[in-house]
């Protein structure tokens, strides 16, 4: 056989598997743009545009450490196959829809699509690029796609959404899919499946309620009003079948997931920086977005533009990262990266105080490069660090951790923009606070409802007084929630750095 190191076929694979990669993270944030034409087209209520918006990542948060595990017995290349076969289904369905059941049906098949693909491209990269120093700047390569892809789905939305009906935001995929289909079989070797290796349909199913039940107490938390009993029910369910999976995989041979893993210092780093990470650069995203929408009215396009800095600079680090990793280690990368986000989330804050947007627009940038790095390295000390033959297991854990990061920063920071937005305003215009509009919207509550509350008051003093209490209430609810970034990236940088040191003597820091 050729060796893998001198194929040249291994750039093609990465190209390849990097258009799943794409293709699942830009479906992650491609629909925001189109949400308001959906919804006016299919007359959607509000909670089926939850559905439409929520099916996605629950699905693929159930679904994702099965998948990643049975690739490790069926084959990754395999499972690559039908999980791109699916997704492109999925994608016509989607396009083609003309009510909201068959839209929300779509999204739920692609995100089956999607949890059986995204296990597979890092099992094929980790089983391909033999050499660390290549494998790791493949992993790289493969976080800067999977930031660049989530960072312009707004982006490449809205641009469709300028010439095409809201159906090309799936219908999009589909040329995609087909040319990965194509070049898969001519760029990739054969793995190696393990058909003798233990798959446990239990222990799969017990996952998937754990992490589906987990991921509704997420989501429902960041809803107002909140409906406490789903929160009480999913909270529940997560404890009940949390504790049967963990008893049951202490019984089993064979695992579905070895908790051994986290024992390594390396791979417990990894998860905290990729959750960590998505959590920050998700939460910005998310919230300077609505600053620049609801604050300086840019529209959803520039806003989207705008925040693409992040993207950048963790295009920038993570590919240096990634090859500086084995002359390194983990530790100045995974640490280090998250005191450089945490340093930019500072600025962030400080030209928030200061209404600046060009220093928020640096602070965005140096976030960036920061949880570039950490994330990079992250993927590479979680990847490297399992077997061969636990690649998917390995793969599996990694995108959890992505999924969870980015949904836990829209669930806490989210509800605490929110809730310190309240705050200041019931501070600020207290002869206001708890009035109704004629919607029924009350201006104490978000930056949203107060501009939906004014627009139901006649011009003069009072609606200008209820807009400017409501935009400076925002601004200090958007720095704090800035400083509360900072406090949790510094505590991630402590933690891990402290994880990392704590190796025996003269032992590499190296997975």
């Amino acid at each position: 056989m050729t060796d893998i190191a001198k194929d040249p076929r291994r750039w093609f694979l990465l190209a390849t598997v990097g258009m799943g990669v794409f293709l699942v993270c830009l479906d992650n944030t491609v629909l925001y743009t189109a949400l308001p034409t959906i919804v006016a087209e299919l007359d959607v209520t509000a909670p089926q545009m939850l559905w439409i918006i929520n099916a996605y990542p629950i699905v693929i948060c159930g679904l994702l450490l099965g998948t990643g595990t049975l690739g490790d017995k069926v084959g990754h290349r395999r499972l690559f196959i039908i999980g791109l076969i699916i997704f492109g289904l999925a994608s016509l369905l989607g396009g083609y829809s003309t009510n909201v059941a068959t839209l929300i049906t779509a999204r739920g098949l692609l995100a089956i699509g999607a949890a059986t693909m995204m296990p597979a491209t890092l099992a094929l990269i980790r089983h391909t690029f033999e050499e660390p120093a290549e494998m790791n700047l493949a992993i790289g390569i493969w976080s800067a796609l999977a930031t660049l892809a989530a960072a312009f789905g707004p982006v490449v939305g809205g641009l469709l959404l300028e010439y095409f009906r809201w159906g090309s935001v799936f219908l999009m995929n589909v040329p995609i899919v087909l040319a990965a289909l194509i070049a898969l079989p001519f760029v990739s070797k054969r793995d190696e499946p393990n058909p003798h290796q233990a798959w446990d349909f239990r222990s799969v199913l017990q996952a998937m309620l754990l992490l589906v039940s987990f991921v509704l107490f997420i989501k429902q938390l960041a809803h107002r009003p909140v409906d406490w009993m789903v929160v009480a029910i999913a909270i529940a369910v997560a404890l009940i079948f949390g504790f049967r999976f963990t008893k049951r995989q202490g019984k089993l041979q064979e695992p579905l997931l070895d908790f051994g893993i986290f024992r390594s210092p390396p791979f417990l780093s990894g998860v905290f920086g990729a959750g960590l990470a998505m959590f920050a650069v998700a939460g910005f995203e998310l919230l300077t977005t609505q600053r620049l929408q609801l604050i300086d009215g840019f529209s959803p396009l520039r806003a989207g533009v705008y925040v693409t800095i992040v993207a950048v600079g963790f295009l920038i680090s993570s590919l240096t990262a990634g090859r500086l990793y084995t002359v390194h280690g983990a530790r100045p990368f995974i640490a280090g990266g998250m005191a450089v986000g945490a340093l930019g989330a500072i600025i962030v804050a400080v030209g928030s105080k200061a209404n600046s947007n060009a220093v928020i627009l640096t602070g965005l940038g140096i976030l960036g490069i920061g949880l570039g790095a950490s994330m990079a390295v992250s993927s590479i000390a979680m990847i490297g660090g399992a077997p061969p033959n636990r690649a998917g297991m390995a793969s599996s854990i990694e995108e959890v951790s992505y999924e969870l990061g980015a949904l836990m920063s829209v669930a806490i920071l989210g509800s605490a923009i929110n809730l310190v937005y309240s705050i200041f305003y019931d501070a600020n215009a207290p002869a206001l606070a708890g009035a109704h509009g004629s919607a029924g919207h009350e201006p104490n509550v978000s930056l949203q409802d107060a501009v939906q509350f004014a627009a139901g008051l006649p011009d003069g003093s009072v609606k200008a007084t209820v807009l400017q209490h409501a935009q400076d209430s925002y601004l200090s609810a958007y720095t704090l929630t800035s400083v509360l970034v900072v406090l949790v990236l510094a505590a991630g940088a402590l933690y891990t750095n402290r994880l990392l040191r704590r190796r025996e003597p003269g032992e590499s820091e190296k997975v």
